[in-house]
């Protein structure tokens, strides 16, 4: 029973990812399309976010808003994902050390 239920969550999980693969492989998107796609990460990144900053939980209203500065003047700039994220811990580490 666990390996049937294990393989039925694989392919929900894989059929949704080739879906794309398969239907759009050899096309060309509209400019549009590829800027919104291109976005993507970021807006799910704020989305994530943006009710953390809010939240802590030591009540530092301004550690939230530090961290969520340096992750917007990271994505402004064009930085990838990985460097907007990374690039947030390391200002807030200095915040931390600093006050």
């Amino acid at each position: 029973m666990m390996l049937l239920m294990i393989a039925g969550m694989a392919a929900v999980t894989y059929v949704p990812r080739m879906l794309p693969f398969v239907m759009f492989s050899g096309k060309e998107l509209p400019p549009f399309m590829k800027g919104v796609l291109n976005n993507v990460p970021y807006a799910v990144l704020g989305a994530l976010i943006f009710p953390s900053i809010f939240l802590i939980k030591e009540g530092d209203l301004l550690f939230g808003f530090v961290g969520a500065a340096a992750a917007f003047a990271l994505a402004f700039c064009g930085a990838n994902v990985i460097i907007v994220v990374l690039g947030a811990i390391a200002i807030l580490s200095a915040y931390t050390f600093l006050v």
